[in-house]
């Protein structure tokens, strides 16, 4: 059979992307800071990545613990964060956690690019946070981990 005649169906698998699961570590001390990360980002923030869980925390010592004790595709901070912003945080775990995922950090605004860069953030998306950016950034990120089977 010529490629020309195969069915639709072979050739929708044939070109198909791995779609790529991953995991979510979010840190905000703000419940409503969390939720409109949640939303934003949503369960597809692109048609190759899929957000198939997500851990929430609310202080720098709880995520500390869970990056040592869980395997995360990706870590999202909130700079904005107290008494441990995610900026100073960030910079800890990635100079702390071996093999450190890749981390995503939310700034107080577009101008604290520079801190992002000092904290070895990988990605920053300013507050307030644009649904497009934040999902891209996220799926972006989120294509560096390994695939697995969705």
């Amino acid at each position: 059979m010529t490629a020309s005649h195969a069915p639709a169906t072979d050739t929708a698998l044939a070109g198909a992307t791995p779609v790529r699961q991953i995991s979510v570590l979010l840190y905000s001390d703000d419940r409503t800071t969390r939720d409109e990360v949640r939303v934003a980002v949503g369960r597809r923030p692109a048609r190759d990545v899929e957000v198939t869980a997500w851990r929430e925390c609310a202080t720098s010592a709880a995520v500390i613990e869970a990056v040592e004790a869980s395997h995360f595709d990706l870590l999202i901070l909130d700079g904005e964060a107290a008494p441990v912003g995610g900026l100073g945080l960030c910079r800890q775990l990635k100079n702390e956690i071996f093999q450190c995922p890749p981390i995503l950090v939310l700034t107080g605004r577009p101008q604290d690019g520079w801190l992002a860069t000092w904290s070895l953030a990988d990605v920053a998306v300013p507050h307030p946070l644009d649904p497009v950016a934040l999902a891209g950034a996220v799926a972006e990120l989120g294509r560096r981990g390994s695939v697995r089977a969705g």
